[in-house]
């Protein structure tokens, strides 16, 4: 009985299962798959090739040569001769005379006598006063005022300065170069031609003669470097102090001056004047005065003049002109050429292959099973996601070139849509390009995606 109830009760799972199996629902997910693909390209590398070129130049070479100079000097001749000078002479002569030489001498008698002598003598007088005294005193008063405080605020100022940039590019110029004009020996035909001296015309016969002919021009081409200069404007910030004033209220003391009166006694002294007689002896001096005679001899002399003849010599300077010569070095410049060999830079590009990879974006479908609530439904205790065939849709965005495919840059993928039950009917393909929802998709596109579990799919052919 037990097992006749464990074997309807597996016939009763088996059976839900394949009705769940039979009703189950799918939503297609889309995810982008990167394929590597090797690119061969070209890299430009320039080169810079040095050219010689010869020239010639001049330096100077500075020689010394002797060169001859005539100039004239003049030579001083020196002569001594002799002139007479006539001049006069005050001779002194001295004589003997006698001369009255008396004086008088003054002598000195004293006398003594009294006088009477009168003076005022200043006697001090002490007396008490009052005295009237004023000083001032100093009263502290505080007041609040205001006061005006200045503080320096830092503000900043944008402004715009102007930038030329050379945004210039490399230009080949042709330059064309004509051609050496060489003499040749050609035919020409027989034609009237005018003498320019005389302005006769003359025929010219037929004949070879010789006729001026230029090479043909060679061109060049220069790389040239074309200048573009292009005005930016370039925002600058700088910090300005600007003064911001504000009131501040302040305690202000002061002093309030004030007088005060005192009465002060003071001891006064005065002099008062007495007048006091007194008898003095007095000493009187007399001058005498008595005549003494006396003779005295004196030498005085007298200036006699005279005539008196010399001779002086005299010297006589007198140039004389003299002509010399005298050999000078001067310093000669003179010009040597010279070759000398430079070097010109010139850029030379060349092309050299590089070879890289770009991923290119594609687009791959696949079946989730889904529960009626929309939710990836489990199977089997796994979430398991059904392959639909792998379906090559190009992506919204285009692929990006070489250079950017090099900096992985990341492709955004088509957005997720739930298809209809319609969609999930028409999209029935062969079990070979189903795959799981776990599985992710091979980089390489010649593989093939797979179904997750094997047994799983196989168990089930006929899920739709």
């Amino acid at each position: 009985m037990v097992r006749l109830i464990a074997f309807w009760t597996c016939m009763t799972l088996t059976a839900t299962a394949a009705a769940q199996e039979f009703c189950q629902t799918y939503r297609l997910v889309y995810q982008t798959v990167y394929d590597q693909q090797q690119v061969n390209a070209y890299r430009i590398e320039t080169e810079t090739v040095f050219d010689e070129q010869r020239q010639t130049s001049f330096r100077p070479v500075w020689e010394t040569e002797m060169r001859e100079r005539r100039f004239t000097v003049a030579r001083p001749v020196t002569e001594t001769s002799e002139r007479e000078e006539r001049y006069k002479v005050m001779r002194p002569v001295w004589e003997t005379q006698v001369r009255d030489s008396s004086y008088d001498v003054v002598r000195t008698i004293p006398e003594t006598s009294e006088r009477e002598e009168r003076f005022m003598v200043a006697r001090p007088v002490i007396e008490t006063q009052e005295r009237e005294e004023r000083f001032t005193v100093r009263r502290q008063v505080v007041e609040t005022a205001e006061r005006d405080e200045a503080t320096a605020v830092v503000e900043p100022v944008t402004t715009f300065r102007t930038n030329f940039v050379d945004q210039g590019t490399f230009v080949d110029q042709q330059v064309v170069t004509p051609g050496p004009v060489r003499n040749r020996l050609r035919w020409l035909p027989g034609a009237c031609a005018v003498d320019p001296l005389t302005g006769a015309s003359s025929f010219n016969r037929a004949g070879l003669a010789w006729v001026p002919e230029a090479a043909p021009a060679v061109v060049t081409v220069n790389r040239v470097w074309a200048p573009n200069v292009v005005a930016q404007q370039v925002p600058q910030t700088t910090y300005v102090q600007r003064i911001v004033t504000r009131k501040v209220p302040v305690q202000v003391a002061r002093c309030v001056d004030e007088e005060v009166v005192r009465r002060v006694p003071v001891q006064v002294q005065r002099m008062v004047q007495e007048e006091q007689v007194r008898r003095v002896p007095v000493t009187t001096y007399r001058q005498v005065v008595e005549r003494v005679a006396q003779q005295t001899p004196v030498q005085v002399c007298k200036m006699v003049e005279e005539e008196v003849v010399r001779r002086i010599p005299v010297t006589t300077c007198r140039m004389v002109t003299e002509e010399r010569v005298e050999q000078i070095p001067v310093q000669v410049c003179k010009m040597v050429a010279f070759e000398q060999t430079f070097r010109v830079p010139r850029v030379v590009e060349r092309r050299v292959p590089v070879t890289y990879t770009q991923q290119v974006p594609r687009m791959v479908v696949m079946r989730v099973p889904i529960d009626p609530c929309g939710t990836p439904a489990p199977c089997c205790g796994t979430s398991e996601m059904v392959a639909a065939p792998a379906v090559m849709i190009p992506s919204a965005v285009p692929a990006p070139s070489g250079t950017l495919r090099q900096q992985n840059l990341p492709t955004p993928a088509a957005p997720q849509s739930r298809g209809s039950d319609n969609d999930r009917r028409d999209s029935d393909r062969p079990e070979g390009n189903r795959g799981g929802a776990d599985q992710r998709p091979s980089l390489n596109p010649s593989e093939k995606i797979g179904p997750v579990d094997e047994e799983a799919d196989g168990a089930k052919p006929d899920a739709t």
